[in-house]
């Protein structure tokens, strides 16, 4: 039944480009190029461009920044870079173009919001090829579980980093020195172990996860972005010291 939704709304295998019959393609973008088209529909409270610009930082840039330059070095000092700007401009470009077709759909359709997945499924229905038609809440369906995949790998890589650095404090912390002018730690005391650290934690995560208001979650990032520059800047000193 999905299938025969975009057609029965007077669908004449227009473009993905397209607003509306009467509007050219140009159009049709055109309509999205200003920053507040992109606002969600029908809602007064959405984040402000400053916090959009947040939690954008904190999505992208996080603890996989500590490790690019490992990666770096494995790939290549000429490949390596240059493998990083074309897989960045590529991403950059898809999400461009989702979003563009997510407001383009809720637009056509009528409606506030159109996620992800749904835009899979609408562009789909859209498409001239009638197998695609006819299977499009497969798109649907193999975003949301790539989606849930990803977000469950990025969330398992956050959780071992902070139960891991904490632990890792937590021993030096606690650690014996036999040199106390240059504070070098000589024999670390054993803790628990980090599995025990990651269930701690856990009941603080479930609570974080409840809220679901990105502007009441902006100040959680801002803190997030604050101490990971603070602590760059304090790898970036140590590392300036070490190579002198």
């Amino acid at each position: 039944m999905s299938t025969q939704r975009l057609r029965n709304e007077d669908y004449r295998d227009y473009s993905s480009t397209d607003v509306s019959p009467e509007e050219s393609p140009s159009e049709g973008l055109n309509n999205f190029s200003s920053p507040g088209s992109y606002q969600r529909f029908g809602e007064s409270n959405s984040t402000t461009w400053f916090q959009t610009l947040i939690h954008l930082l904190k999505s992208n840039i996080g603890t996989g920044l500590l490790g690019l330059p490992l990666a770096v070095k494995n790939a290549g000092i000429l490949m390596g870079p240059l493998s990083l700007l074309v897989i960045g401009l590529v991403a950059v470009h898809c999400m461009g173009i989702l979003v563009k077709c997510a407001h383009h759909f809720c637009r056509r359709l009528n409606k506030p919001f159109v996620d992800y997945g749904d835009t899979v499924m609408y562009g789909l229905e859209a498409t001239p090829i009638s197998w695609l038609r006819n299977n499009a809440h497969w798109g649907r369906h193999t975003v949301d579980f790539f989606l849930i995949v990803t977000q469950l790998g990025f969330c398992c890589v956050y959780f071992v980093f902070l139960a891991d650095n904490f632990k890792q404090v937590i021993e030096a912390a606690n650690g014996t020195t036999t040199n106390c002018h240059n504070n070098e730690t000589v024999i670390l005391m054993p803790t628990m172990d980090s599995r025990l650290y990651m269930l701690a934690f856990l009941p603080f995560l479930v609570l974080l996860v409840f809220v679901r208001n990105l502007r009441v979650l902006s100040i959680f990032s801002l803190l997030a972005n604050i101490t990971m520059v603070v602590s760059l800047v304090m790898l970036y000193q140590f590392i300036v010291q070490v190579l002198r």
